[in-house]
């Protein structure tokens, strides 16, 4: 009797239980949602080196329960923090993702990551001191509309390479198959040989290298190195004698030539088409222009088609005959003016040869200047705007910078400090006359080079004081047209030898 009294009262307390007992489905529960409110976008940019911090804004619907996080690069975890931190050491595209979850529930936020060469386009400067050291400088154009180029606080070689001395000398540099190819004399403190470097135009990291010790005339001046570089194909580098010496570019070697055979003028001309190019430079010794056209030639600028230097007409028919150059240069020409003209166009200005600056001629050629009418079966030898006057003064000398464009049918030159324009369609005797449009730095400042933007609207000049040490050299920019200064870059670099925009 006394254990059924114990077992009533145990069914009694479990039925009073189970009156009071939460019958709710776990559906009924509120739950914590996750949602990923802001401070994450679903592109970023950013240059090599640069860090990139996240710092995403995360709201719970109901309750506030307990956070993980899980950033992930190309499927793989990167981090479990809350802020994501990432440093861009490699270049290329990146497939990124934020996984926010709680006991709950999961939420995801897919995103870009690009992190770009800070080399991709722009304008390049390369400098040396009076001592020889070179520097190579970079102003990247921006990617965005409220960002302000400016060059980099920071030699572009030694970031990139902290292990390599770049030797002395520097005298040129070219853009050329994915590469930046950099030519220096040598010598310095540390009495460098001649030394060509091969740079990766992306990173600017040393790709390969070689120095030139066995010729003792090796003092190269001119790269006539086109931006395209076929397999075989051999180069001419000149040389402060004249001498050219062959460059070939996927072997990384120099040697005697085998074409350019003379001496020639400080003045090359490379213009490519359409995976072709051609390369000019001015035989001082057979007084006449000489072309290789894609590997072939040279050729020489005379009415006959594709005539040789060997060829009985050529005493006659050379073009240049008894005459030396004083400059040439390629005209700028927009994609629309190259379409309509169908050629690429340089200005040539030469004059008698042995005299002080007598009979100077100027005018325009193609750079294919030989061609042949299939036609009528003649050959044809372009030439427009040819003017021929007598001038003692010519302003203009084969050392003398200088660029033209034909949007304003404008030629600059540097005179000392002074950006003088003179419209070469205008009469040559007029040269000498031709007007200041722009001065910069100070009074004892030299220019050494001119760039132009690709529509011509902007004219980049560069130029250095000998009178300061140390970062001496600068680079503005002016309205083509105006002469307005829209920029002025001080004192980033040593005394400029090559400035050169830069493409993708």
């Amino acid at each position: 009797m006394k254990n059924f009294k114990w077992l009533l009262l145990l069914l009694s307390v479990s039925f009073f239980t189970a009156c009071f007992e939460d019958k709710s489905t776990p559906a009924d529960k509120p739950l914590s949602n996750i949602t990923i409110e802001q401070g994450i976008d679903s592109v970023y940019n950013i240059y090599k080196f640069d860090t990139l911090v996240i710092k995403p804004v995360i709201s719970q619907e109901n309750v506030d329960k307990p956070l993980s996080y899980t950033w992930e690069i190309d499927l793989q975890p990167y981090s479990h923090d809350e802020v994501f931190e990432y440093v861009g050491n490699d270049l290329g595209k990146f497939n990124c993702r934020l996984i926010v979850e709680n006991e709950d529930g999961k939420a995801f936020y897919p995103f870009v990551l690009y992190v770009n060469s800070d080399y991709e386009y722009g304008i390049t400067v390369l400098s040396r001191d009076n001592d020889g050291k070179s520097m190579l400088s970079f102003m990247q154009e921006p990617m965005t509309e409220d960002a302000v180029a400016q060059f980099t606080a920071y030699d572009c070689f030694a970031r990139n390479n902290p292990d390599e001395a770049f030797a002395a000398g520097a005298v040129d540099v070219v853009q050329s198959g994915g590469r930046l190819i950099i030519a220096c004399q040598g010598g310095g403190e540390r009495n460098d040989e001649p030394t060509i470097y091969y740079l990766n135009e992306k990173t600017m990291v040393i790709e390969n290298m070689f120095t030139v010790p066995e010729y003792d005339d090796f003092k190269p001046t001119i790269l006539g190195v086109p931006s395209v570089s076929p397999i075989g194909s051999i180069y001419p580098i000149v040389c402060e004698n004249g001498k050219v010496y062959d460059f070939s570019v996927t072997e990384g070697v120099v040697s005697e030539p085998l074409k350019h055979k003379h001496t020639y003028a400080q003045n090359c001309l490379v213009d490519v088409k359409g995976g072709y190019y051609d390369i000019l430079l001015f035989d001082n010794d057979n007084k006449a222009m000489s072309l290789i056209y894609n590997g072939y030639g040279p050729f020489y600028c005379g009415e006959p088609y594709n005539m040789m230097l060997g060829d009985s007409l050529f005493a006659t028919k050379n073009h240049f005959a008894n005459r030396e150059l004083i400059t040439m240069v390629k005209i700028r020409m927009t994609q629309a003016q190259k379409n309509q003209t169908g050629h690429q166009e340089l200005l040539a200005m030469t004059k008698l040869a042995g005299t002080p600056g007598i009979s100077t001629r100027t005018e325009v050629l193609y750079t294919d200047f030989w061609g042949y009418d299939y036609v009528n079966q003649t050959s044809v030898f372009p030439v427009a705007n040819q003017q021929v006057t007598t001038m003692m003064n010519n302003p203009v000398k084969i050392s003398t910078p200088c660029i033209a464009n034909k949007t304003y049918y404008t030629m600059f030159f540097a005179d000392g400090n002074k950006v003088r324009r003179w419209n070469y369609t205008s009469n040559i005797a007029d040269l000498p006359k031709a007007p200041t449009l722009l001065t910069v730095g100070s009074p004892t400042a030299q220019i050494t080079g001119f760039e132009m933007s690709e529509d011509h609207k902007v004219t980049y000049v560069s130029f250095y004081d000998p009178q300061k040490e140390g970062l001496n050299g600068s680079v503005w920019l002016f309205n083509t047209d105006t002469g307005e200064v829209l920029e002025k870059h001080d004192n980033f670099c040593y005394r400029p030898v090559k400035m050169f925009y830069k493409t993708r």
